[in-house]
């Protein structure tokens, strides 16, 4: 029997005449609520560790917007941090890690039986979101990509190119792959356990993908998803996954063919015509330009229009081409949903 539930729908191969509709960082810095909640519990992680409080702010824009999923509230540095790798938020900066390299190397880090020690809050989170979302609504759980992680464990922050990652990869190979070998063991754990929990859909982050050269992409981008989809499904044998390898550009066909994901998401970059065409047929989603949610009106509208016309008639999910900025006006999320849901006579 065909499920209810149109995010569902559309990962099962279903062109809908209206697409699902949620965002990327739906909960977030954009969102009065949010911000007093996170005021609430003193720190990031302290809020992504308290089930309760991660619960209201994954809640929080299911209840004013109505999306058709809710993804969960946690972060892909929780898989690092659950490693024992020390991570901290610094306000107005993001995330700082000490660098792999300082801390002795991979072997260093704790083993995959031990993160739940960590984690086992999230897991908690899952659980009461898959009884409090609406039944309509879709649960999306989530990790890091193992590149993307890794260029953050490396690193120690954010860089604009990944520079330090890409020197390891060519200094020391068989460093960095045990590295990317350990957070690819956690990823399919941490994954697992949230399928387990009650997530209906997970997505795996790869926010760095495009940071890697072409001969590389395949090694560390698409076969660590290939992986982590295989043994999913082998424990979970009907998990179903969203990847998201941002700026992959041309790449996209090959991720598309081998990634094992079912659904692909697609940044702003990608034209959806050319997507649509070298996507394996697997669902696509994306990819309005963040930054029409700061501008709205017509702009907005027509984008919104645009892209669900790009990929009528076949499965699609309509979203961001990448994370919702904390200057969006909310207003501008009611404008999206409200034009895509009015869509469906073309």
């Amino acid at each position: 029997m065909t499920t209810a539930k149109k995010l569902l729908r559309v990962l099962a191969g279903e062109a809908l005449d209206t697409p699902p509709v949620w965002l990327m960082r739906q909960a977030g810095r954009y969102l009065p609520e949010y911000r007093a909640t996170r005021e609430k519990a003193g720190s990031f992680l302290d809020l992504c560790y308290t089930p309760e409080l991660a619960e209201e702010v994954t809640l929080q824009p299911i209840r004013r917007f109505g999306f058709d999923a809710a993804i969960l509230f946690a972060d892909i540095l929780l898989v690092p941090h659950a490693l024992g790798h020390d991570v901290r938020f610094v306000a107005g900066e993001g995330p700082r890690l000490d660098p792999i390299d300082e801390r002795g190397g991979p072997g260093s880090l704790k083993p995959v039986d031990e993160i739940d020690e960590v984690l086992a809050p999230v897991y908690e989170t899952v659980r009461r979101l898959s009884r409090s979302l609406p039944e309509e609504v879709t649960l999306i759980g989530f990790a890091g990509a193992p590149w993307t992680v890794a260029t953050y464990m490396i690193a120690g922050q954010g860089t604009p190119d990944q520079r330090p990652a890409r020197e390891m990869i060519y200094r020391d190979r068989a460093g960095f792959e045990a590295l990317m070998e350990r957070v690819t063991d956690a990823t399919v754990h941490y994954l697992a356990r949230q399928i387990e929990a009650g997530a209906e859909v997970v997505k795996l982050f790869d926010s760095w993908a495009g940071s890697l050269p072409a001969p590389l992409f395949d090694r560390y981008v698409t076969q660590p998803a290939r992986t982590i989809a295989d043994r999913l499904r082998a424990i979970h044998p009907q998990a179903r996954l969203i990847g998201f390898p941002r700026g992959a550009g041309p790449r996209h066909r090959a991720y598309a063919e081998a990634a094992g994901m079912d659904a692909i998401a697609v940044d702003q970059q990608m034209p959806l015509a050319w997507a649509r065409e070298n996507s394996n047929g697997l669902p696509l989603q994306g990819n309005l330009d963040p930054l029409l949610m700061v501008v709205g009106g017509e702009a907005l509208r027509s984008a919104v229009r645009d892209t669900v016309a790009a990929l009528r008639g076949y499965p699609q999910i309509l979203n961001l081409g990448h994370g919702i900025t904390p200057e969006a006006d909310p207003a501008n999320v009611e404008l999206v949903l409200e034009t895509a849901r009015g869509t469906a006579d073309g």
